[in-house]
């Protein structure tokens, strides 16, 4: 250990000038000091525990990584599932929409054919109230013409009436008239 010391202090007094010439041994050879150097970090590194502390922190940090990859393929596998689940709800949904359109079809198609028939009743309510209007019409035209023919007939027979009865044929009538209303209504 001494002698580990004594070579710590001679490298510090050694400097690039003095490592120019002379036998590799020496301590004035550069290549020597640096390895001398060199083997002294290292051996400070081992004494201090540096190699296991750096293989505990590369073996913590490995720990993470792993458990970090562990997590991603749980996610992972949550979200295929969760993916599975999502094409098998859309899939439901679609069946449902596709029964929705399926149905509402058929309404539309039984809702036109009940539109039909209702606009064939329609028509046939409307023929027959434009029949029954041309019938009542037709009847009130024959009864115009026979009221009319009526009325020109009592006129015609009253005029000729008028000038073929005397006054005393005139007072018969009506008392026969008088005489048949009485009969009548007793």
């Amino acid at each position: 250990m001494k002698k580990l010391i004594a070579t710590g202090a001679l490298m510090t007094a050694a400097s690039p000038a003095l490592a120019a010439s002379g036998p590799f041994f020496s301590l004035a050879n550069t290549n020597f000091v640096v390895l001398i150097s060199f083997l002294l970090f290292i051996g400070v590194l081992v004494y201090l525990k540096v190699p296991s502390l750096v293989a505990a922190q590369l073996d913590k940090r490995a720990e993470g990584i792993k458990s970090e990859l562990d997590e991603a393929r749980a996610i992972r596998e949550e979200a295929q599932s969760l993916l599975a689940s999502y094409e098998r709800k859309q899939k439901e949904v679609q069946g449902q929409a596709d029964r929705i359109v399926a149905h509402a079809r058929q309404e539309a198609a039984e809702a036109a054919e009940k539109a039909n028939e209702e606009l064939q009743v329609s028509i046939e309510r409307r023929l027959k109230a434009a029949e029954d209007q041309i019938a009542s019409a037709e009847a009130g035209a024959v009864k115009e013409v026979r009221d009319r023919a009526i009325a020109v007939a009592v006129a015609a027979a009253k005029e000729v009436v008028a000038k073929k009865i005397t006054a005393t044929q005139g007072n018969k009538l009506i008392d026969e008239a008088i005489s048949q209303v009485e009969a009548k209504l007793h």
